[in-house]
């Protein structure tokens, strides 16, 4: 998948028309629950912090969301606003929970390691 398609999924599932957030490289997606001036720096900021996972930590738990209102889930991980999007067309058509969040966190985890932003949302107010 492209980048505009994940961010078509993105803004179809992510709940709250006024959340501001930020796409990077793989996939990965942080919501921005209090904006700052610079989103991009912001979420960067957050997954440099939040995105490497470390087996046997609170970094390496995941679990799985079984879309509804696009084709895949999302992978979430120790932080609540961190989530990783995973297409259907990227696991085997028999894949379980496991297979998928491993997926989304490795992806989350090179997002982490690169922190390369393909998209800012920006849902703030006008001033």
């Amino acid at each position: 998948m492209g980048t505009e398609e994940i961010v078509a999924v993105w803004r179809a599932v992510i709940l709250g028309d006024e959340k501001s957030w930020v796409m990077f490289r793989n996939g990965t997606c942080v919501i921005l629950m209090e904006p700052e001036d610079d989103l991009a720096a912001q979420a960067t900021g957050i997954l440099r912090e939040y995105g490497p996972a470390v087996g046997g930590t609170p970094s390496g738990d995941f679990g799985v969301i079984d879309l509804d209102d696009a084709p895949g889930w999302v992978v979430y991980g120790h932080h609540a606003d961190v989530l990783t999007y995973v297409a259907p067309e990227e696991v085997d058509e028999d894949a379980d929970d496991v297979k998928i969040g491993l997926l989304g966190r490795s992806r989350r985890a090179l997002d982490g390691e690169e922190l390369d932003v393909v998209h800012v949302e920006d849902k703030r107010p006008a001033a």
